[in-house]
């Protein structure tokens, strides 16, 4: 199973958010469903990482854990942030996955929309330095796209980063 951005983000958005760990099972589980075949664990690395540098998945970071070791937002508090859908994914449910809830037996996560976007604000910044610094190019019209969807998608406001991005393509 070839999982696109998409793809990736319509799973995690099944649960709310997920683990890595917790998306390569699920990712695994719908690829037997499929043709029993396993997932190629190299390709799906390569594919998350991908998704999260193109702001298809956000990593986000879950509140502090009550005593029973389970965060308000739902997370399980192994340290592992979660990935949910990001502003520049349209999540699709690949075949074969809608019963995956099930079978991984995980509850809806809900998470603090605040939160999430300050984290994915504080991506955007962290690209936005490193294009800068880079001088790239494309990669600095691509964040100032994503400015844009991040906004819209969280409530955040990135007109600071997107007027230094659109700076330094002047210089």
């Amino acid at each position: 199973m070839d999982a696109t951005a998409d793809e990736l983000a319509g799973v995690v958005d099944l649960f709310g958010g997920l683990t890595r760990t917790e998306l390569e099972r699920a990712l695994a589980e719908a690829a037997y469903r499929d043709d029993g075949r396993a997932v190629d664990d190299a390709a799906l690395e390569a594919a998350i990482d991908r998704a999260i540098e193109d702001f298809a998945l956000c990593r986000y970071e879950p509140r502090e854990p009550r005593d029973d070791g389970v965060a308000p937002d739902g997370a399980a508090s192994d340290g592992e942030p979660l990935l949910v859908a990001g502003p520049t994914a349209f999540p699709t449910v690949p075949e074969y996955a809608e019963d995956v809830p099930h079978i991984l037996d995980i509850d809806r996560r809900r998470l603090d929309r605040e939160a999430l976007g300050a984290a994915a604000r504080e991506r955007v910044r962290e690209a936005a330095d490193e294009a800068v610094a880079a001088g790239d190019v494309d990669r600095i019209r691509t964040l100032i796209d994503v400015s844009y969807d991040v906004e819209a998608w969280a409530p955040v406001e990135l007109t600071d980063e997107r007027t230094r991005l659109e700076d330094a393509l002047e210089e």
